[in-house]
């Protein structure tokens, strides 16, 4: 038994997981369609306390809207925690799922910039148990569709996406803050309000911006045809450019260095239909392997599933807890099994029981590695869980496919790896297996409310010591065939 540790792909994959136009999927099922985990998974949540008509989501509240931002706030589904402080539902029980499954929170918050110190104090103790969460606030901030925009100068935007800056920084220094505004425009050679954004800029921990290569923004108020002008469809090497100059123009005007995402990336199948849709996502992939500069951290696929048809899935219209594959979703899958988009594991020296494992994030977590040897294609693949395990929160990697065990699971079958990997010959494969938290949540080491303990090693690391390791039964054979052939079955 040796260490494994966890590392940072080249570029790291997001997946956008519910927003205004599709429901949250749980992370098991994402899992089980995709075979993999991600860096981290987007949500996307509005805060506007001081509203007469808050909590109510906007399409509740105001039914009469001719138009996907007609609103007095963003449709997306209302942030219950902060002033309100209920933390028992969405997106903290989403929060908790997708850090079970060993991946970070990417919370999208809309804002209303009037909210002052005082209020969002309370948003970032909500986040404190979280580990590393990368908190995008008011994002595409030189647009003019968002509500914030509406009720807001782009100054006094920027003055608030540096005052939320300070706070989480004072209050939930594990808070990664994201800037998600203009790009490089090339008849100037500067970015979007580059002067009134700079030192918004300056304060965020992490560069953005959101790219679609294609885009239909009248849904779902309308149908893109070749009629209407309310679509269009840009060249992906365009993007590709414009977004590394962003990234460039940005260290120049800062005089810093920040990991630079791509927030939101997709095309529009409503454009493009749904095979030009997986070709052009694939472009832009190939793109980024083949530049040496590697100056992307990481970008978002929005979405898993999605009402209209930017996701890798399109929910059924008859039953929103079904979702239709489209053509992307294999396409991205085999992309996100390279080893350029994906977590990378290094063997470490060799330990033994009891272990203890850290996980502080989908990036850097120290776990452990067993040698599993195969003499040719399994019938039977399983880890069954002694008494010490069982109530152990743990994700295992085997052949680059991840396996999620939750608490009070006895049994992982590992089959479905070899239903499309056939083992031909005797080879030694590697499980990894890691722990992260299992209720999702960091926790002081004195048992303290985590959301306001004050700072420490708790906030970033969570650490759990395993007595045991799971049984490993691998069988050839099968424990009985059909009786209709003398020959028997191996």
């Amino acid at each position: 038994m040796n260490y494994a540790y966890l590392k940072p792909a080249q570029c790291a994959l997001d997946l956008g997981d519910g927003s205004e136009r599709g429901l949250y999927v749980n992370q098991d099922y994402i899992l089980q369609k995709l075979k993999s985990i991600h860096r981290g998974i987007s949500l996307m949540y509005t805060y506007y306390p001081n509203d007469k008509t808050w909590p109510q989501r906007a399409s509740v509240a105001f039914k009469d809207a001719k138009g996907a931002w007609d609103y007095p706030y963003e449709d997306y589904f209302p942030y219950r925690g902060g002033r309100e402080g209920l933390r028992d539902d969405e997106p903290f029980k989403f929060m908790r799922e997708i850090r079970r499954h060993g991946m970070d929170v990417v919370l999208s918050l809309t804002m209303d910039p009037d909210l002052k110190e005082e209020d969002i104090i309370p948003i970032a103790k909500d986040l404190r148990p979280f580990g590393r969460l990368l908190l995008r606030v008011n994002h595409e901030c030189t647009g003019t569709w968002f509500c914030f925009n509406k009720r807001a100068s782009y100054q006094k935007i920027a003055d608030f996406f540096v005052l939320v800056c300070k706070v989480m920084h004072k209050y939930a220094p594990n808070v990664k803050v994201i800037l998600c505004a203009g790009m490089y425009l090339k008849e100037t050679g500067k970015l979007e309000m580059e002067d009134i954004f700079l030192e918004a800029h300056k304060a965020a921990d992490i560069w953005s911006g959101d790219q679609y290569l294609s885009l239909h923004w009248g849904w779902p108020f309308d149908i893109a045809t070749k009629k209407t002008k309310n679509y269009a469809c840009y060249d992906t090497k365009d993007v590709y450019e414009k977004s590394k100059k962003t990234y460039k123009r940005l260290k120049e005007i800062t005089g810093q260095d920040k990991p630079m995402v791509l927030s939101e990336l997709n095309g529009d199948g409503d454009v493009t239909g749904a095979y030009e849709q997986a070709k052009m996502m694939s472009r832009f992939m190939k793109l980024l392997e083949a530049d040496k500069e590697k100056w992307l951290s990481a970008f978002t696929l929005y979405q898993f599933r999605d009402d209209g048809r930017l996701g890798l899935e399109v929910t059924d219209p008859n039953n929103k807890d079904v979702g239709i594959e489209q053509p992307m979703l294999a396409s991205y899958r085999k992309a996100l099994h390279k080893p350029f988009f994906h977590q990378a594991i290094e063997c470490g020296k060799k330990t033994k029981l009891p272990v203890k494992l850290r996980w502080s994030n989908s990036e850097d977590a120290e776990g452990i590695e067993l040698g599993l040897k195969l003499k040719t294609d399994p019938v039977f693949a399983e880890a069954y869980f002694p008494e010490e395990l069982i109530d152990k929160n743990l994700m295992m990697e085997l052949g680059g496919w991840w396996f999620y065990k939750a608490p009070g699971v006895k049994c992982i079958d590992f089959m479905p790896y070899f239903f499309e990997h056939k083992i031909a010959e005797p080879t030694e494969m590697k499980l990894h297996i890691f722990a992260p938290p299992a209720d999702g949540m960091n926790h002081p080491e004195d048992g303290s409310d985590p959301y306001s303990a004050p700072d420490g090693d708790w906030m970033n690391n969570y650490y759990e010591v395993l007595t045991a390791l799971p049984d490993i039964r691998i069988e050839y054979e099968p424990m009985a065939c059909e009786k209709v052939n003398p020959t028997p079955c191996k």
